[in-house]
């Protein structure tokens, strides 16, 4: 007989502590007339940064390429993203955000200045995509914009410019070289980042100094009635939570949200990260243990802000995440691609689920990133293009974009590795905007099933209706030759006999 600790959280995931069997055993307990917080759209945010072949190539082609496109950018990409509902794209960095000077991107594209992208791979940036370009494709994309201005090597007068060229609505100069550039209307700004990763690439500050900037220019962010985005403070990373306490006890106004970075790697060496796709039980296992730490790293934030702002008004938006492995062999280290593999699909379901747990605070997130770079949803070969395990879970979990948390607990056994453990399958559950409740399961394990027992109140449902993301190796990758490895399936069982498979990622409507 197993031992059991249930351990009750309000949205999201608790654990119990036990033996590691051939199938785990699990109880998710919930009364479904209850509600919890809004899981906003933008947790299934995106990150578009002008890095390898992430903006040119990867989007953007150019009007004149041979590569079907609109307005430059890339038919068969812009379908496939529109097909997972992307709600948000931030730009242009990262890094690049702070050596990034607006008007350089902007007028005739044949007369803007060629730079060399310092941070990434010293090639030349052409500018040939900028503010008109890249709201073009958000645009197209149907989604928001979250904008990153330039705190590091900018000034307050360049970046308040920039805000009243993109959201003027006045006969001023600026609005009127904006209209002469080809946009009449004003564009909208969900999101404006005063700085990024100002710790580090952003200026190697320290979040005292950084206050003080971020005063200085948030008061000269100025936009029409009703046009304001909201303010993103640049934030910490990892296991640091200075930032968030200097800058939620000391911005008291023109702040939404701070930001917040941590990237699983399979160990803790950055000169020697691991494979992408050559691993074992043990890399597996590291990935999922490294990953999972999101929670404690969100907890201790959360606690920060609990402190700072209990009234809840700033949120915690963690606008960096994802897998970062070694660089593909005999590609330019600083473009940072890497292949895609079942291990990332269950990342990222991991990381969603953490994040609809904490969404009281978490309401937004984005992925690093959306093509050719890090954990990427697409990635291309010229013409050619596929999609990514990670690409399928984002379009499975796009019925949790402005969904209603229900609470509920979780009672598992865990997943077990020497003296290490985790929870051996995390869940969400949530109301959508159809009014049908959805449950997503991962299942951590890449050895054993799972058997799941759903013990609802205040509910009438028999069957669980969805798609499966799985494959028999956790190796498993889609390539330019074999697009299709690693899809969903569709998906039915009855409630009374739920069995999750090893390493799998389950989203279901209950029925």
């Amino acid at each position: 007989m197993k031992s059991k600790l249930l351990v009750a959280t309000l949205f999201g995931v608790g654990l119990s502590f036990g033996c590691v069997s051939e199938q785990h055993d699990v109880t998710l307990t919930a009364n479904l007339k209850e509600t919890g917080p809004l899981l906003h759209k933008d947790i299934y945010g995106q990150f578009a940064e002008h890095l390898g072949r992430g903006i040119y190539e990867g989007i953007y082609v150019g009007p004149d390429s041979d590569i079907p496109n609109t307005k430059g950018f890339r038919n068969d990409v812009l379908n496939a993203l529109r097909a997972i509902k992307v709600p948000l794209v931030r730009w242009p960095g990262g890094c690049f955000a702070d050596e990034y000077h607006w008007r350089d991107g902007i007028g005739d594209p044949d007369k803007r200045p060629v730079k060399v992208n310092t941070h990434w791979g010293g090639v030349e940036e052409t500018n040939a995509v900028g503010t008109h370009e890249i709201f073009d494709f958000i645009e197209l994309l149907g989604a928001d914009a979250y904008i990153n201005g330039n705190l590091g090597s900018g000034s307050v007068r360049e970046m308040a410019e920039w805000v009243e060229y993109m959201t003027s609505d006045k006969n001023s100069t600026l609005a009127n070289e904006r209209r002469k550039n080809g946009r009449e209307e004003p564009w909208d700004i969900a999101y404006f980042g005063i700085g990024n990763e100002s710790w580090g690439c952003g200026g190697h500050m320290s979040p005292e100094y950084y206050v003080d900037l971020y005063n200085q220019y948030a008061t000269f962010i100025k936009t029409p009635p009703g046009k304001k985005p909201k303010l993103v403070g640049s934030g910490g990373h990892t296991e640091d939570t200075e930032w968030t306490d200097v800058l939620s006890a000391n911005i008291e106004r023109n702040m939404s949200g701070i930001s917040y970075h941590f990237y699983t790697l399979p160990n803790s060496d950055w000169q020697n990260k691991g494979h992408a796709t050559e691993f074992n039980n043990d890399d597996w296992f590291a990935t999922m243990e490294r990953t999972y730490r999101m929670d404690d790293y969100l907890k201790a934030n959360i606690a920060k802000l609990d402190k700072n702002d209990p009234e809840g008004k700033i949120g915690l938006y963690v606008d960096e995440w994802g897998t970062w492995y070694d660089p593909e062999p005999g590609r330019e280290p600083g473009f940072l691609y890497q292949q895609n593999t079942l291990r990332d699909a269950v990342v990222t379901a991991v990381n969603f689920n953490l994040f609809n747990k904490y969404a009281e605070r978490v309401h937004m997130t984005n992925i690093a990133q959306m093509v050719n770079v890090l954990q990427a949803m697409v990635l291309t070969d010229g013409a050619d293009m596929l999609v990514t395990p990670t690409y399928h879970v984002f379009g499975m979990y796009k019925v949790f974009q402005d969904a209603t948390a229900i609470p509920f607990t979780i009672d598992s056994d865990v997943y077990q590795h020497g003296e290490k453990q985790l929870p051996a399958v995390t869940a969400s559950l949530a109301k959508g905007t159809d009014g049908h409740v959805y449950l997503a399961l991962v299942n951590l394990d890449p050895e054993n099933e799972a058997s799941i027992a759903l013990n609802f109140s205040n509910a009438n449902f028999s069957k669980l209706t969805g798609e499966l993301l799985t494959h028999d190796a956790m190796t498993a990758k889609n390539t330019f030759e074999h697009k299709e490895v690693v899809k969903p399936v569709s998906f039915s069982a009855s409630l009374s006999d739920l069995t999750l498979p090893a390493k799998s990622v389950l989203v279901g409507r209950l029925q």
